[in-house]
C-alpha cells in the first residue's frame, strides 16, 4: 500500500489476528504483522480441541460450567455471545475446510475436558489449533487485499488526537511507520515473560505492555491461567502441554506412593493446587499421569503428538507413568474491550488473548480459548465494518521521531516490568509464587 497505509492493520497471525482478517470485507486493504513466521503462535499449539453449543438444550449447562469455571467473576454478556456464536464459526471454520475428527458413522466425534459436564469439544487428533491455523492462514493468503509482513515486531502505538492512527514497528532491516483506519492487537498473551510456561518465548504480552504505556484500560492482570500437567522436563525452553482431553478420556493422577488423588476433571485452577499440595507433602518437583485406562488404540489415534513427545522424554504413555508439572498457560486478563472489541481508546481494537471482555472470569474452561478468539475476532471486524467502512485515512499524521526505539532491547525490558509490576500490584501473592 503507498506511504504504508491500510484500511486496518492486524498485529499478530494467531486464530484471532486471522479470523479478523478473513472476516473485513475484501475490498478492506489489510495489513498483518508478526514477529515470527504467520503459523508460529499460541493458538497453533492448542491441542485439546474447540467448545461448540451442542444444542439448545446445552445451553445452560454450558453456561453454567463456563461460569462456574470462572469462579463466577465472568461477563455474564460475554458468555452469552461465545456460546450462542459458537456454531456459526463452527460453520465457517468448516466451510474453510478444517477437518474435525469423525466417528465410523460419520458423526462428529466430541471429546470431553476438565470443567465440562458434557462432550461438546471438537478435535483434530491432538492438535486441533494447528488444524485450525493452518487452514485459516491458507484462506488469507488467497485474499489480495491481505499483505502478511513476517519477521516485524510492532514497537509502538501511533497516537494522535485520542486516536490510534497505526503502529510504529522493526523489521529486519529498519525502524517503519505504518497506518490505517483502525489498528487491531492480536499479540496472544504473555507466557514469554515466564520461565515455566506453554507459550512460545516471543508471546511477550507486546499489545499489553503499550496499552499500559498509553494509558489504555487494562483489567484483571492477575488472571493467570497454570496450566495443571505439562510434560516435566530438565530441558530450557518452552513446555509441553499434556492436553486435558487426555483425562478427559479416563487417564489418572498418582503420587509418589502410586495413588490416586484427585478428581483429574476439576477446572484447572483447582487441580493445579491439589498438583502443587501433593508436590509439597512429597518434595518432588511433579506427580504422575496414568494412560492405562485409555486404549492402545484411543492414545495413538486420538494423541499421536502427545505420544510422538512422551517418546521424545524417553516414556511409553503406552505403558510408563508420564511426569507431569503445572505451568503458567493463559491470560484471562488484558485489554479491557466490550463484546465488540473495542478498547478505550478510538479506533483501537483488541481480540484473543490479548483482549478482556471477561468471558472467562478469574479461570479459563478447557476448550474455550479458541472459541472465544474466533467470536470477538469476527464481532471486532463486524464492528469496524460498522464504524469505519468507506472513510479514508486523513493526509495530516502525526510525525514520529523513531530514534528512540533504536535501542530495542532497553524499550522491551521496561514492557516486561510494566506487566510484571501490573501482576504484583493487582496479586502480590501470585507473584511471588509464580513470577
Amino acid at each position: 500500500m503507498k506511504n504504508n497505509r491500510y484500511d486496518a492493520i492486524i498485529v499478530g497471525t494467531g486464530v484471532a489476528g486471522l479470523f479478523t482478517a478473513l472476516s473485513l470485507p475484501c475490498n478492506c486493504n489489510i495489513l498483518m504483522v508478526t514477529k515470527e513466521e504467520a503459523d508460529i503462535s499460541d493458538s497453533y499449539l492448542a491441542q485439546g480441541g474447540i467448545s461448540t453449543l451442542l444444542e439448545p438444550e446445552d445451553f445452560d449447562v454450558y453456561f453454567e460450567d463456563t461460569l462456574k469455571a470462572g469462579r463466577y467473576q465472568n461477563n455474564p454478556e460475554s458468555v452469552q455471545e461465545m456460546i450462542l456464536s459458537s456454531n456459526d464459526v463452527i460453520r465457517r471454520l468448516l466451510e474453510y475446510g478444517v477437518d474435525f475428527d469423525k466417528t465410523s458413522e460419520g458423526d462428529f466425534e466430541y471429546t470431553r475436558e476438565g470443567g465440562h459436564s458434557e462432550y461438546r469439544i471438537l478435535h483434530h487428533q491432538d492438535v486441533t489449533g494447528k488444524e485450525i491455523v493452518e487452514k485459516l492462514l491458507k484462506e488469507v493468503k488467497t485474499r489480495s487485499n491481505i499483505t502478511i509482513q513476517e519477521y516485524t515486531t510492532m514497537i509502538d502505538l501511533l497516537i494522535q488526537e485520542g486516536a490510534c492512527i497505526g503502529i510504529a514497528a522493526k523489521t529486519k532491516e529498519k525502524l517503519l511507520c505504518f497506518y490505517a483506519n483502525a489498528v487491531f492487537l492480536a499479540t496472544g498473551g504473555v507466557g514469554g515473560i515466564f520461565k515455566n510456561s506453554t507459550n512460545f518465548s516471543q508471546i511477550t504480552g507486546d499489545g499489553i505492555a503499550l496499552a499500559l504505556r498509553h494509558n489504555i484500560e487494562v483489567t484483571n492482570m492477575n488472571y493467570i491461567q497454570i496450566h495443571p500437567t505439562v510434560l516435566y522436563s530438565k530441558r530450557k525452553g518452552r513446555r509441553f502441554l499434556i492436553s486435558e482431553s487426555v483425562r478427559g478420556e479416563g487417564a489418572i493422577l498418582l503420587n509418589e506412593e502410586g495413588k490416586r488423588f484427585v478428581n483429574e476433571l476439576l477446572p484447572r485452577d483447582l487441580l493445579t493446587q491439589a498438583i502443587h499440595k501433593e508436590m509439597e507433602r512429597y518434595q518432588v518437583d511433579y506427580v504422575y499421569l496414568s494412560m492405562e485406562n485409555i486404549s492402545k488404540d484411543k492414545i495413538l489415534r486420538h494423541f499421536p503428538n502427545i505420544y510422538a513427545r512422551c517418546k521424545e522424554e524417553g516414556y511409553d504413555a503406552l505403558t510408563d507413568l508420564i511426569p507431569v508439572t503445572p505451568a503458567q498457560h493463559y491470560l484471562m486478563g488484558g485489554i479491557k474491550t466490550d463484546i465488540n472489541g473495542t478498547t478505550s481508546m478510538k479506533h483501537l481494537y483488541a481480540v484473543g488473548e490479548t483482549a478482556c471482555n471477561g468471558v472467562h472470569g478469574a479461570n479459563r474452561l478447557a476448550s474455550n480459548s479458541l472459541l472465544e478468539s474466533l467470536v470477538f475476532a469476527r464481532n471486532a471486524a463486524n464492528h469496524y465494518v460498522l464504524m469505519h467502512a468507506g472513510t479514508c485515512l486523513e493526509e495530516g499524521y502525526v510525525e514520529v521521531s523513531l530514534e528512540k526505539y533504536m535501542n530495542q532491547d532497553d524499550w522491551e525490558a521496561i514492557n516486561k516490568q510494566l506487566i510484571l509490576e501490573e501482576i504484583k500490584r493487582k496479586d502480590k501473592e501470585f507473584y511471588d509464587a509464580w513470577c
